[in-house]
């Protein structure tokens, strides 16, 4: 097996990459042709070609299909899909640091990544991790936004409208993600200069100008994330909306709204009155601030909020079967709004996304994945599930920690 330095320099075996053949127009969506891991969760090592379709992974619970997902997710800025500490990731029982290395189609042609946990330098112990893209240093994992877009759901997300504002918050940022290239910027500009006013307040004493001109920073970033979600929720509901008229309502139609002062603030007021508001308002609750250790007010307090309108109410009030096919609705319509804006599909990471739904529903949103031109990576229990993708799809078996080719459900 490579190295962790030559995978993150994608110094490997690409026979079995560069034969793939794949079936349709790859211009259309991201297709991972081949993926390799070293000390990944419980892979010692791990090489999976693909020719381009979508790639379903099936077998027992623990035997690592969810690691390859997470492996996948990597591939975009972040700390993947389970938002792990990027030494956790390593393999326990591995003597290195986790590695990975994938070719792909992107939006600017063929691309080969590679990425892993970085070695800690001198006395910084802090957890990085490098990025190298065609064999070349990335100066950060943000580089990775401009050759891909990625959207996953996972079994912990079942609990997005009922879990802590945190979660749903992050989930609303993602969806804006992929439809505003700025945004994850903004929001990092923003949690700096609020972290940096933090610790000014929690020190005591602080230069008053040095506090206005943070707090000016604050306001000037907060507002534009909140229009960023304003804007991008409103266009994922009505790619929702237009979904559920053209469909067959397998899927049902959702309002999507973001919650918080400065939200609301909008709604009412130019863009630069907000500033205005915020600014002065964090100025105002510098005492009351500094005693909580944290702002009490801003765009990071946000939610995000969701109704189900065929049944008329909130998500937090409806089944969990009704939560669970919100959930997949509002990703497939922001996957889709991605493909319209910037004319090339998301990779779909899908965790045992099919095991609840009804044979109706798993079979809108297989031809969904299918519509949508990019490639999805599925998995699940069951291998019967996914009938639906019948030689559409590539099927794997996963047990142990080894993947092997598999027939086709009949």
């Amino acid at each position: 097996m490579a190295s962790s330095a030559a995978l993150l320099a994608g110094e490997l075996d690409r026979q079995n990459i560069s034969q793939a053949a794949a079936p349709r127009d790859l211009r259309s969506g991201a297709v991972v042709f081949g993926l390799t891991l070293q000390d990944f969760r419980n892979y010692a090592t791990l090489k999976l070609p693909s020719q381009g379709m979508p790639v379903v992974l099936t077998g027992p619970n623990g035997a690592g299909k969810t690691n390859i997902l997470e492996a996948l997710s990597f591939l975009s800025p972040g700390r993947g899909l389970r938002r792990a500490k990027l030494g956790e990731v390593t393999r326990q029982a591995g003597g290195s640091r986790w590695a990975m290395h994938a070719e792909l189609a992107s939006c600017v042609g063929p691309v080969s990544i590679g990425t892993g946990l970085a070695e800690a330098a001198g006395d910084d112990d802090s957890e990085r991790r490098h990025v190298r893209i065609n064999g070349e240093a990335a100066a950060s994992a943000n580089a990775l936004a401009e050759y891909l877009d990625i959207v996953w759901l996972t079994p912990q997300m079942d609990r997005l409208f009922v879990d802590g504002l945190s979660t749903r918050r992050r989930f609303m940022d993602r969806l804006v993600y992929g439809l505003d290239g700025g945004h994850a910027r903004r929001v990092g500009a923003y949690e700096k200069a609020m972290r940096e006013r933090n610790k000014l307040l929690k020190s005591g004493g602080a230069d008053p100008s040095w506090l206005g001109a943070l707090e000016g920073q604050m306001a000037e970033h907060g507002v534009a994330v909140a229009a960023a979600r304003r804007d991008g929720l409103a266009l994922v509901e009505a790619g929702m909306a237009l979904s559920a008229a053209s469909g067959d309502g397998a899927f049902p139609r959702g309002r999507l709204a973001a919650k918080g002062i400065v939200e609301d603030w909008l709604a009412e007021m130019p863009a630069l009155a907000a500033e205005e508001k915020l600014r002065r308002l964090l100025q105002e609750r510098r005492f009351i601030d500094r005693d909580a250790g944290a702002a009490t007010e801003g765009p990071h307090r946000s939610d995000f909020a969701v109704w189900h309108c065929a049944k008329d109410q909130a998500a937090a009030h409806c089944s969990t079967g009704e939560q669970k096919a919100l959930l997949i609705a509002i990703t497939l319509a922001n996957a889709r709004l991605i493909r319209e804006r910037k004319g090339f599909a998301p990779l779909l990471l899908l965790d045992e996304v099919s095991a609840h739904l009804d044979a109706t529903r798993r079979s809108a949103l297989y031809e969904e994945i299918l519509a949508l031109g990019g490639q999805a990576w599925l998995t699940g229990t069951d291998l019967d599930l996914f009938k639906g993708l019948r030689e559409r799809a590539e099927f794997f078996a996963v047990a142990d920690g080894a993947v092997l080719p598999q027939a086709a459900p009949a």
